[in-house]
């Protein structure tokens, strides 16, 4: 199955993916297509569908509640101490107006 330029533009554009025409001819798909085709070709009869290859619960731990009201504490780390007064971290300002 050969896909033209035009194709792979258009499904570039509606996916949302920017792509040059030197970029595209690069790309070898017909070539991942038959790697897809070859992989529809599998036999899958009685094997469960995985959400993950590795079979394990992560780890937990028990919900205990721990020393609390230490904000002080917290806030004698920040490098700034313009907000620790009202509590808070102070940080640099990242939106300009």
């Amino acid at each position: 199955m050969a896909f033209t330029k035009q194709e792979l533009q258009k499904f570039a554009h509606s996916i949302r993916i920017e792509i040059s025409d030197e970029e595209l001819e690069l790309l070898n798909i017909d070539q991942v297509i038959a790697w897809l085709e070859q992989m529809k070709k599998i036999d899958t009869t009685g094997i469960e569908p995985m959400f993950t290859p590795v079979q394990h619960a992560a780890p937990m731990r028990e919900d205990v509640v721990t020393v609390g009201n230490i904000r002080d504490a917290i806030l004698a780390n920040a490098p700034d101490t313009a907000g620790k007064s009202r509590g808070y971290f102070a940080v640099p300002k990242v939106i300009d107006e």
